[in-house]
């Protein structure tokens, strides 16, 4: 059984799978974090690893990292039963709430977003899902 906040284990960690196009970042967070806090840790992690921005489709050209302010966006898998085709709903979080108060569980999926601060109200969670068709022929 997955480690929630409603089953709980003596370690306050869990591992978020961030999703931003092609990309997925795993990233421990303890439960007491602010979203301030996980989106830092995101922030420095996308600097560090994708100077160059984050690409959204396998033959597409990276789209720079914003620079300045930056909002992070967060979104759920719309399918509850973890299938991540049918799309994204925004995780509706603030800046001052906990990891432990979304209730996300252990490995969760999490869409991400960078927007503008002064106009995130309509955000697409932009995240590329591989399908086993794609593939076929080259195996």
């Amino acid at each position: 059984m997955p480690r929630t906040t409603n089953n709980p284990v003596d370690d306050p960690r869990i591992t978020l799978r961030l999703k931003c196009g092609i990309h997925t970042i795993f990233l421990f967070v303890m439960l007491d974090w602010t979203f301030a806090k996980v989106s830092e840790e995101l922030l420095l992690i996308l600097h560090d690893r994708y100077p160059n921005g984050l690409t959204f489709s396998v033959d597409a050209e990276p789209v720079p990292l914003p620079d300045g302010d930056v909002k992070i966006v967060y979104g759920i898998p719309r399918n509850p039963n973890g299938d991540l085709s049918h799309g994204w709903k925004r995780l509706k979080v603030e800046d001052e709430d906990t990891v432990e108060s979304s209730k996300l569980a252990d490995v969760s999926a999490v869409a991400f977003a960078l927007v503008d601060p002064e106009s995130e109200g309509n955000v697409t969670l932009d995240v590329t899902v591989p399908r086993l068709e794609d593939y076929d022929e080259e195996y």
